[in-house]
């Protein structure tokens, strides 16, 4: 096969097709070209490094298992990202969902007048943004990551987590709330933020 010969000229739809096929070759293409991505999406899912490669290596084998279902190749990038992100939830599932969503942390009600989150983070040094919710509770960690880093709906994380859309909206209240906060312990105030 033709394509083998350069990884920088490989098309995607027939990397995707000889995956489909099982070729082993464009199956390690194929993991190189998404390790780096979906790893940086397990690390802000999982509570440690280890725990994000473990999240990572199931991943990638539910990826592989089940390629075939990509009728068009084109959005591979889309679906990667999306069966990654609902396996690390699959995993919390599997450790306690009644843990996660139980998580709470004193003073979590303080109300900042945020209007447009998208901008908020957008505006921030990643790393440190990345770190930030790194630390918070995980039932938060979780639905700041699905609603404001990768964007979902809150119908759509009710749906994913198991639980209702105003648990959902609580926890991202509070988990933004808590977000701020230790972003404001960081030495980076509101008026930095807003």
């Amino acid at each position: 096969m033709a394509f083998f010969r350069s990884k920088t000229k490989m098309d995607l739809t027939e990397l995707v097709r000889a995956c489909q096929r099982q070729d082993s070759r464009a199956q390690v293409i194929f993991y190189d070209r998404y390790k780096s991505r979906l790893l940086g999406i397990c690390v802000r899912y999982a509570k440690t490094v280890a725990e994000a490669e473990d999240i990572f290596q199931e991943g990638i084998m539910k990826i592989f298992s089940k390629i075939d279902e990509i009728s068009k190749p084109e959005s591979v990038d889309s679906w990667v990202k999306t069966i990654m992100i609902r396996h690390a939830i699959d995993y919390y599932h599997q450790v306690t969902k009644k843990e996660i969503l139980s998580s709470s942390y004193e003073n979590t009600d303080i109300d900042w007048p945020v209007d447009d989150h998208g901008s908020v983070l957008q505006r921030m040094d990643v790393q440190v943004l990345l770190e930030t919710i790194n630390a918070l509770p995980d039932g938060y960690r979780i639905v700041v990551n699905l609603y404001f880093v990768d964007g979902y709906k809150h119908s759509e994380i009710a749906q994913m987590l198991g639980i209702m859309e105003a648990t959902s909206r609580s926890q991202l209240t509070r988990g933004r709330n808590l977000l701020f906060k230790l972003l404001e312990q960081k030495g980076i105030k509101q008026h930095e933020i807003l």
